[in-house]
């Protein structure tokens, strides 16, 4: 019997059993693809920052000079109610707001991760995961024009964190676990129900009068200390804090961020496995 033998140019058609999904494989081959197209995802997120702000003279660094006259008059402000010392205040807020900026935004936007790609995911077979690296690709590039600024505000007060502050280097890597597998959790949820997307920016507002941004720890009263380490914010927070102002990091907050981050990426690795089929419709 002769082998049928497909005409060069003839659309080959993907076989779907609905009775066998092969959810899990799917998905494992999505993120398998995805990272191994992580420069395309990073050519992307760099196109999104030009056409943000093409036409601007100086482009994300407004970010930058807004955040650095947030920093003075918040620092001023703030450590005079603390009775605290300029030089004590201000590199903990430096740090302190530029960490919770980043998160804010990362949280924000991983809510439109797959909806802003709409036009993408109707088009063409790529994988999601290039959709979530390419939103927290953004995000760490915009944080990046801050950098400077913690940089500046931790010489000028002499601050040194030492060898101790290469540890803010692996909360930095679980910080970036976390915002991917917010972009392909929140991403999904709030493509399949819009009304998401502002609920979760109502709670980040709370988050930030909750979380010690503005406000130092020391400030509560020490039998109230441990429910910081329920606040998951807080943690991430101070995996990358800690190292940089405290000159080390607190073992507690090390393992609940962990655990946190374990939760959090089951749960969204559930989601993807078991909703991603459906991401298509949805958006």
């Amino acid at each position: 019997m002769d082998a049928h033998v497909t005409p060069p140019g003839t659309p080959v058609s993907v076989r779907f059993n609905a009775a066998d999904p092969q959810r899990l494989s799917r998905a494992l081959r999505d993120l398998r693809q995805g990272f191994a197209q992580r420069r395309l995802a990073g050519a992307l997120a760099w196109l999104d920052l030009r056409n943000r702000y093409r036409g601007s003279v100086l482009g994300p660094f407004w970010l930058t000079l807004s955040t650095a006259v947030m920093l003075a008059s918040l620092g001023l402000l703030y450590s005079t109610l603390f009775q605290m010392s300029l030089a004590e205040y201000l590199p903990w807020l430096a740090v302190s707001l530029i960490l919770w900026n980043m998160l804010a935004q990362m949280v924000t936007e991983a809510c439109t991760s797959l909806t802003s790609a709409e036009s993408i995911v109707r088009q063409m077979p790529l994988p999601f995961t290039v959709h979530a690296l390419r939103c927290v690709t953004r995000n760490a590039l915009v944080a990046a024009h801050n950098l400077p600024l913690v940089v500046i505000v931790l010489l000028i007060f002499g601050v040194l964190p030492g060898w101790s502050g290469l540890l803010a280097l692996p909360g930095l890597l679980l910080l970036a676990v976390n915002a991917l597998s917010a972009s392909l959790l929140l991403g999904m949820v709030c493509a399949r129900f819009r009304d998401i997307a502002p609920i979760v920016g109502s709670v980040m507002q709370i988050a930030f009068f909750m979380t010690p941004v503005i406000w130092k720890p020391q400030l509560l009263s020490p039998e109230y200390h441990w429910l910081l380490l329920l606040n998951p914010f807080y943690t991430l927070l101070e995996l990358v804090r800690g190292p940089l102002i405290e000159g080390g990091g607190n073992l507690a907050v090390w393992l609940t961020a962990i655990g946190y981050t374990v939760v959090h990426c089951a749960v969204g690795f559930a989601f993807f496995v078991r909703f991603r089929g459906r991401v298509a419709f949805w958006v």
